[in-house]
């Protein structure tokens, strides 16, 4: 009998061999902190050990939460290999949670993952993973205690201990525990500089305390270790510097981060394409006009959209369409969106409760039909905890709301919401085209 062998937290590996255990290993580290090329690391993995189950669970799990439909689909062809492999306990309950992560049951997936790791507390692949499950369904308290749950059992002496960190700092930020979010994030990236999710937590801190000029100095002083062209973290990263300058009135500096990081690059990856539609439609907010900028995003959104795989891209990709003048694409969308709403499913839950009314608030904005945007983003805009990324980029939704309430000349609510945002951001102008006017009213 051959000896057994484990990935860097000790867990055994059926059908491996050492060279494609290496090349696990240093694909999930890949995956970590959101460098280099873990998909090719897989493959050289599988060319190795053609039945090696664990590399082909990891290559359809990173397909899987892409959010794109044909990620999706090489992702359920990596999942048909794995029928006819044999696996370990370890291996199948993760095939369990990537079966229902694949047939749209994020919430089942995060729960199998949870048990999974109550079992395995050192399997950081499956701890990111559920990690990015809750983020995508917005769910703080489990962005948190997911991690909660497993710190006791790690240690400075397990590999991968400070990425675990930066998960929970993330965790903390997004649960409103700031202070703490914040120390655990900087100890996570003494430990480890290059990660990129503990830096990116810290980020968020400044961003929801109100304090850009810290944010400002914090993205300067480690810059050199989050971004680079072997980063596919760096397009968020940038997007957060941009967030800031626009909270500080910089503008034209915002503008040319967008042409220098966020768009320049033409990526073609839809967490890029949230950033980059998100980013012009800010700056349309505060009056600049993104102008030849919005149609090559739209263009690249256009095979991602189907209104049923995610509707918080679906939601994006309206925004570029409506930013590119592309009316009847925006309203194409929005009929594959009404489609999606009448099924039984989780995504379709989203759609009825947040993608559809957020695409039609948004449309009914760029329109000026302000009474009718206020209406419908007023309703949907309480989605913490429900769907779709971090409080920093549902952030969106309340200051297109404040700015149609000022456009549509409803001062009362306009002032209201202006207070609201105020007592969480004493510190923090309040960045909209006309505010100074509801100010002054």
């Amino acid at each position: 009998m051959g000896m057994r062998i484990c990935d860097q937290q000790g867990y055994a590996l059926t059908g491996a061999t050492h060279d494609a255990a290496k090349h696990l290993d240093a694909a999930v580290a890949s995956f970590n902190i959101y460098r280099g090329d873990p998909l090719a690391e897989l493959d050289s993995a599988i060319r190795s050990a053609p039945t090696f189950t664990m590399a082909h669970i990891t290559k359809a799990f990173l397909l899987g939460l892409a959010t794109e439909p044909a990620a999706t689909t090489a992702a359920i062809g990596e999942v048909n290999l794995l029928k006819s492999m044999p696996m370990s306990e370890r291996e199948a309950t993760l095939t369990q949670a990537l079966n229902q992560l694949l047939a749209g049951r994020w919430t089942d997936a995060a729960i199998t993952l949870d048990q999974h790791n109550s079992e395995y507390p050192l399997d950081i692949f499956a701890l990111q993973v559920g990690h990015l499950i809750d983020f995508y369904r917005a769910s703080a308290r489990s962005l948190r205690d997911r991690v909660a749950r497993v710190l006791p059992h790690w240690s400075p002496s397990v590999p991968g201990y400070p990425i675990v960190l930066g998960m929970y700092a993330f965790g903390l930020e997004e649960a409103g525990d700031y202070a703490q979010a914040e120390d655990m994030g900087r100890r996570a990236v003494e430990l480890q500089p290059l990660d990129c999710w503990a830096h990116h937590a810290v980020a968020h801190v400044y961003e929801m305390q109100g304090r850009p000029e810290y944010g400002v100095i914090w993205m300067a002083q480690n810059e050199q270790n989050w971004s680079g062209e072997n980063n596919f973290f760096q397009g968020h990263n940038w997007w957060h510097c941009a967030v800031y300058l626009i909270s500080l009135g910089e503008y034209e500096q915002a503008l040319r981060l967008y042409d220098t990081h966020i768009g320049a690059a033409k990526s073609p990856v839809a967490l890029d394409l949230v950033d980059a539609a998100a980013m012009l439609w800010r700056l349309a907010l505060v009056g600049v006009d993104g102008g030849h900028r919005w149609g090559p995003v739209a263009d690249r959104w256009d095979p991602h959209v189907d209104g049923h795989s995610y509707s918080f891209n679906d939601w994006h990709a309206v925004m570029a369409n409506l930013g590119a003048g592309r009316y009847d694409r925006a309203n194409e969308i929005l009929q594959w969106l009404r489609q999606a709403s009448t099924q039984t499913d989780e995504p379709a839950e989203w759609v009825r409760r947040y993608g559809l009314p957020l695409s039609e608030g948004f449309i009914d904005f760029w329109h000026g039909n302000y009474d009718a945007a206020v209406q419908k983003l007023y309703a949907a805009r309480s989605i913490v905890n429900g769907f779709g990324g971090s409080h920093a980029q549902r952030d969106i939704i309340d200051l297109t709301l404040l700015e149609a309430a000022i456009r549509g000349g409803k001062h009362h609510l306009a002032g209201a919401l202006q207070n609201e945002r105020t007592a969480l951001r004493p510190n923090v102008p309040i960045r909209v085209r006309r505010g100074d006017a509801v100010l002054a009213a």
